[in-house]
């Protein structure tokens, strides 16, 4: 007579597995009878590579974002300095009104950035 090493549960003399909690018994152990166990933790371990390839490639993906977006902000600051007409001062690229005497500054007034 045989009993669950999990449980305590009786078990029938051919029982692969233990009808009330599942554990594999010696008999399934030596028959190599595969558990609905081992079927899930293979396909938690495939599912696991997949989800960390994915997490990969979005982290490549965001680090492109990232740099592109610096890019683009490191240019947008590279504005023409713009020269106000009314008192010359500098001002910066991409300004509708000169910060020093108020003037409104017009485009034809721009300076390059030296």
């Amino acid at each position: 007579m045989a009993y669950c090493s999990n449980c305590g549960e009786k078990l029938p003399d051919d029982a692969y597995f233990c009808p009330k909690c599942g554990t594999k018994t010696a008999l399934g152990m030596q028959a190599n009878a595969p558990a609905a166990s081992d079927e899930m933790r293979q396909a938690f371990s495939k599912m696991s590579v997949e989800i960390e390839k994915a997490f990969t490639i979005a982290a490549k993906e965001i680090q492109t974002a990232f740099q592109t977006a610096r890019e683009n902000v490191q240019k947008s600051m590279e504005k023409e300095a713009i020269v106000c007409s009314n008192c010359g001062t500098k001002n910066p690229g991409g300004s509708t009104y000169c910060y020093n005497c108020g003037q409104k500054l017009t485009p034809k007034a721009k300076e390059t950035k030296a």
